[in-house]
């Protein structure tokens, strides 16, 4: 995003990862509501390192779209590094953000712009009557939900989605958050402004790029970046557990004095097993936190620019697109 005051009405950005064979479709049907909501708009695809062929299609859609510009990151970074990539090029007055897999219909951008211009919200975004998916989505889905509201300050929406129309202003202040461990969803909360939802149905694929490995991975990063409560909780579970060892070992002082044996090695070994996982458990929690204060000391940069396609004019090089975002 420009420091100067945008000078188009309207930036619609996306991300690309395994989207060629909805690519085309995606433009067409952008480009439309694009051309009917506003006399000026940029379309903005930001390529995060896809295997499949999105980079080569979107660049020949560019010969046909002039408003479109494709940003080619160097690697895959991540879905919310390549949301932020797009969002710094926006040039729009209002930045509508939608995933390109068309389970998100762009046809959203209408009801978004009539309600945030009714709401005078700075963000209108969508969220599910009911949560896509097969069961086991749905209860992986609402597991996070539940868990991460009830342990951190920070409160999501329930079943949000990435599609939100959000103003210059809002956006300004949301690029200023600048965390390598990034959960986007919790910092599109934290950065204030009037937020409205709009119940929204989504569409579900029969593939998704999100495995259950993933998942878990996102649910940790979620965690640990809005709220210390793990280390509270924690710090808890071993002072429970200092108490119970102390009358334990006041019982079996007792028993000693009298002169009587206390058997059950089971037992002891089932106790000695449980206190070691306890132990590991909690050195994991911490590890976890400082891992993340060492990323986010280290200042490395969330993506890296490979090359900025434009319509109307030739592509520029990492070199010179300050590429090196932080």
């Amino acid at each position: 995003m420009t420091d100067n005051w945008p000078n188009l009405d309207l930036s619609i950005v996306s991300t690309l990862y395994r989207s060629e064979a909805c690519l085309d479709e995606f433009c067409r049907r952008v480009v439309e509501v694009a051309r009917a909501s506003s006399s000026a708009f940029e379309i903005i695809l930001v390529n995060d390192g896809s295997p499949d062929s999105s980079l080569a299609r979107a660049l020949q859609l560019q010969k046909e779209i002039p408003e479109l510009t494709v940003i080619d990151l160097s690697r895959n970074f991540g879905h919310h590094p390549a949301i932020l990539a797009g969002l710094r090029d926006a040039r729009g007055k209002k930045i509508f953000l939608i995933d390109s897999d068309l389970e998100e219909e762009p046809e959203w951008l209408s009801a978004f712009q009539e309600r945030m211009q009714t709401e005078k919200a700075d963000v209108v975004f969508g969220q599910q009557v009911r949560r896509k998916g097969k069961l086991g989505e749905q209860v992986t889905g609402g597991i996070f939900y539940k868990v991460f509201n009830a342990l951190s300050a920070t409160k999501l929406p329930v079943n949000f989605v990435t599609a939100r129309l959000m103003s210059f202003a809002y956006v300004k202040a949301l690029l200023e958050y600048r965390e390598r461990e990034l959960f986007l969803g919790g910092v599109f909360v934290i950065a204030g402004f009037k937020q409205v939802a709009v119940p929204i149905t989504k569409g579900s694929r029969k593939t998704t790029t999100y495995s259950l490995a993933r998942r878990l991975s996102l649910f940790v990063n979620a965690l640990t970046s809005f709220t210390t409560r793990p280390l509270q909780i924690v710090f808890t579970i071993g002072s429970l557990v200092i108490f119970v060892a102390f009358i334990a070992f006041s019982f079996i002082l007792y028993g000693g004095l009298r002169g009587e044996t206390l058997v059950g090695w089971a037992s002891v070994m089932a106790t000695i097993w449980l206190f070691g996982g306890l132990v590991m458990m909690s050195l994991g929690v911490i590890g976890i936190y400082l891992a993340k204060v060492l990323i986010e000391v280290k200042q490395r940069p969330a993506y890296t620019i490979r090359a900025v396609y434009r319509a109307d004019e030739s592509s520029r090089t990492s070199s010179n697109n300050q590429a090196f975002r932080k």
